[in-house]
């Protein structure tokens, strides 16, 4: 490229950095100037070193929702990992009509959170779908307090999550499947190996950077996780709270009635490291395993 034409690819570039730079890296960077000082909705932002950190660290409220949301991601991301390969699995065949159920399939991703949140409220309520069918079927006498119980409430959400994401990686699993050799499956078949043995042998080694990918999409995305838990527990997270995640937390602290933008703000740095620290953890774990 001529050195008066060297510009030219910035141009193009120009507008992506832009948005980054405005959406993305200022934000962030006014959340870490933020998190030193003690700024309220009200004003404020007077500079006080590390004395948000160190509230942290004797904070039960964030202990409790940094510990629920590592349990969110240890329960949820195996889930996202497994379930919707066996759902592309059931989908990959082109047979006559498959067109239709991969649709529905993929309908909760494009549906409202609030959607579906208001919608499986109605189903987990102590007089919906799922206790009546329970009851009837005898495996409870007394209705389950899904929206009531913080283990309970946690495990729903948790539920709600996974039910709107399969469709989202059945797709990336669907791609994956796609570039694994036919001919090893046509060969196993001939030497007699059942589905399961193929999927076990075949499959999942032709999609275990796939599985990787996606163990990481939803680990990343189970760390932020707000509007399910808002909107299943009324905006009470749970009995006293308890059912609360850190972004629960932070839009608690930083919006409510105290308005802490400083203390949010450092609540917010302490999630953007855990958020690292968590995924690093996990692509060191799956690079061990691919050495052995």
């Amino acid at each position: 490229m001529k050195a008066q034409y060297r510009w030219l690819p910035w141009v193009f570039l120009a507008p992506a950095l832009a948005i980054a730079l405005i959406f993305h890296i200022g934000p962030f960077l006014n959340t870490l100037v933020l998190s030193f000082t003690d700024a309220t909705t009200l004003g404020g932002g007077k500079f006080t070193g590390v004395e948000n950190y160190a509230a942290l660290l004797g904070d039960p409220q964030f202990w409790t929702s940094v510990r629920n949301t590592l349990l969110y991601a240890v329960v949820v991301v195996p889930l996202l990992m497994l379930l919707p390969l066996l759902l592309a699995v059931l989908v990959e065949k082109n047979l006559p009509g498959i067109g239709f159920f991969r649709s529905v399939f993929y309908s909760p991703v494009v549906a409202s959170m609030v959607v579906v949140g208001l919608i499986w409220t109605w189903l987990l309520s102590s007089d919906g779908a799922v206790n009546r069918v329970l009851q009837a079927l005898r495996i409870v006498q007394e209705p389950l307090p899904f929206l009531t119980d913080t283990s309970l409430l946690l495990l729903s959400c948790m539920l709600v999550t996974v039910w709107k994401g399969l469709g989202y990686y059945m797709v990336i699993y669907l791609a994956a499947l796609g570039n694994v050799p036919q001919h090893l499956h046509e060969a196993a078949q001939v030497d007699g190996a059942g589905g399961a043995r193929r999927f076990w042998s075949i499959t999942l080694p032709g999609v275990r950077s796939t599985m990787f990918l996606v163990g990481l999409l939803g680990a990343i995305a189970s760390m932020k996780v707000f509007a399910e838990i808002f909107v299943i527990s009324s905006g009470t997270a749970g009995p006293g709270g308890q059912a609360r995640t850190l972004v629960y937390t932070i839009r608690e602290v930083g919006l409510g009635l105290s308005g802490e933008i400083g203390y949010a703000s450092a609540m917010s740095l302490a999630l953007f490291v855990l958020t690292i620290g968590f995924s690093i953890l996990y692509l060191r774990s799956q690079r061990m395993e691919q050495t052995r």
